[in-house]
């Protein structure tokens, strides 16, 4: 009877002024405690940004090993550039006598077997010439005067047989050809190599992996992450500059050496 009674009186909140009788019968500091800490709970999701666990945040072991492929060819393909210069006061004649040069000398690369997808021209230009004329009255420098036109043509050849190199050198030589220059010797299908090289460097990494797994003791889980150094190939071989004075009537030997084509790779492992 004492706790209805209790119950009753209330506990002098608004509610038991206004009623007489409230549900918290007293209670009302235990229902501000827990308020209390849902606001903290509700704070403490806010200040971590709702961030909940996940298996995938915790930070796996990992190991990183690299390698090298490496492959050397043989060059199959040649490549050389020369230019044709005239000079004259009448720019058409110039054009005129520059183009005649260039197609006499496309003629003879063709009769040399040279497809006429792999005569390319990289260069046209036609400047003006000027001379200076000083008299005793010109005090900076004298007067400037036209004196003609350079039209200039160079031309890019790709050679896909080789040993018809030095022919054709010494051809296009004969034909007035201004120079004769960037005379390399490369891989027509260079991206296959590039390929070929990259597998070995890949097989370098695995290798170098599953010893190093090994030896810590550890297996290796899967890939994580690849990379790959950009891999330039190295030519081995006779790199030329001439002027057409410089080349013979006896076609020049040029040995062709050998390119060797470089790939590195990185290769990340989860391990466990």
């Amino acid at each position: 009877m004492e706790n209805n009674t209790n119950m009753n009186q209330g506990c002098g909140c608004k509610m038991c002024q206004k009623f007489g009788w409230c549900p918290a019968g007293g209670g009302h500091k235990i229902i501000k405690i827990i308020l209390l800490i849902i606001v903290l709970v509700f704070i403490g999701k806010m200040a971590f940004g709702g961030h909940e666990y996940n298996r995938n945040d915790i930070q796996k072991d990992t190991i990183t090993v690299s390698g090298k492929g490496e492959v050397v060819v043989q060059p199959d393909i040649a490549t050389i550039s020369f230019s044709v210069l005239v000079e004259n006061k009448d720019v058409g004649i110039a054009q005129t006598g520059a183009a005649t040069k260039m197609n006499d000398i496309i003629a003879s690369l063709k009769t040399s077997g040279v497809d006429v997808k792999d005569i390319k021209t990289t260069n046209y230009s036609i400047y003006p010439r000027y001379d200076y004329i000083r008299t005793a009255t010109d005090i900076y420098g004298g007067k400037q005067t036209l004196a003609g036109y350079d039209v200039s043509q160079t031309v890019e050849v790709k050679i896909r047989k080789i040993a018809d190199a030095g022919t054709i050198l010494a051809s296009v030589g004969k034909l007035g050809v201004t120079d004769i220059s960037g005379l390399t010797f490369g891989i027509d299908k260079q991206d296959a190599v590039k390929i070929q090289a990259r597998d070995l460097a890949v097989e370098d990494a695995k290798t170098q992996a599953k010893k190093l797994a090994d030896s810590l003791g550890v297996k290796l889980v899967k890939i994580t992450a690849f990379s790959e150094s950009n891999n330039y190939p190295i030519y081995y071989g006779m790199t030329a500059k001439m002027d057409s004075a410089a080349v013979s009537s006896v076609a020049p030997q040029l040995p062709a050496g050998e390119n060797k084509i470089t790939s590195n790779v990185s290769i990340t492992y989860e391990i466990r």
